[in-house]
């Protein structure tokens, strides 16, 4: 199914969003895009909303994917277009990504998204806290868009949390909310806006009226932004990511400059969530 524009997708029948999870893609270039959407179906994913332009050509897709054509760099053009999906669908559970980008939660060989989800729920949490781990190719020379899923490296240290400041208590931190940085953000931070540095992102979450998604990836009811509910820890996941990799070796400030982003504490991503779970990545929280 496409539509040729997201308007005409919410004035249209919305079958793909009665029952979720439903996941949102936003394909910002056509760089791995077919992978991001088998890899979102195998996880469990009922539907796969793909907003692309209208000029990318998709090839063929399978039929849980509805294609939407939209301006995807258009500023603000992604929180926006994730904002009016989910403020359709209220009480239906999403997932939004950029191509390139893999979700992993615990356990996920064995459990689907549907059931992690139906075990958050009855946690009575509405949302997941995620962690955008950067994948860059080992090689550069070879892969110059630092995207290989075959030689795929990730840091396994690195990360680090800092306090979110609560600007309306006299910046004193946030309760169970802080703010994560790591990866590529952290190494090459000057390549890379403030605001742009941390790693983490509210990825899933369950809709309800007047939720609001805001610009940097928190939402405007402040308990989908914590990390855990005051009685005990929660699951959170992980989102394997080249987005940043991507983006610095095609910005032309950047590009020339990143001869390679392997270092000392590379590692090989073995696409699992083992590994993941074992360097702290990710959490299953009470999920055993």
């Amino acid at each position: 199914m496409r539509y040729a524009s997201l308007d005409e997708f919410l004035n249209g029948d919305k079958s793909a969003l009665a029952k979720g999870p439903v996941a949102i893609l936003i394909a910002e270039d056509g760089v791995e895009v077919a992978s991001t959407i088998a890899h979102d179906i195998k996880a469990g994913f009922l539907r796969v909303l793909v907003l692309a332009d209208a000029g990318l050509d998709l090839g063929e897709v399978p039929p849980q994917v509805v294609r939407i054509d939209y301006d995807p760099l258009a500023e603000g053009a992604a929180v926006e277009a994730i904002n009016r999906i989910q403020q359709a669908a209220p009480g239906v559970w999403f997932y939004y990504s950029f191509n390139a980008e893999y979700l992993f939660h615990p356990f996920c060989e064995s459990r689907n998204i549907r059931e992690m989800l139906t075990f958050q729920t009855e946690e009575r949490r509405d949302a997941v806290l995620s962690y955008v781990i950067d994948l860059y190719a080992e090689d550069l020379t070879t892969w110059p868009n630092a995207v290989s899923l075959q030689n795929a490296h990730l840091d396994k240290s690195g990360y680090y949390a800092l306090g979110r400041p609560d600007p309306a208590n006299h910046n004193h931190p946030k309760e169970r909310q802080l703010d994560f940085f790591g990866g590529l953000r952290w190494r090459f931070e000057e390549h890379v806006p403030p605001a742009r540095r941390k790693i983490d992102r509210i990825a899933l979450f369950r809709a309800k009226p007047g939720l609001v998604l805001r610009g940097d990836f928190t939402f405007s009811d402040e308990e989908y932004n914590t990390y855990a509910c005051p009685w005990h820890h929660n699951i959170t996941t992980a989102v394997a990511s080249f987005r940043t990799a991507k983006a610095l070796k095609s910005n032309a400030g950047s590009k020339f400059d990143i001869p390679t982003f392997r270092w000392h504490n590379s590692v090989p991503f073995q696409w699992g969530s083992q590994q993941l779970m074992d360097l702290g990545l990710m959490e299953p929280g009470q999920w055993f």
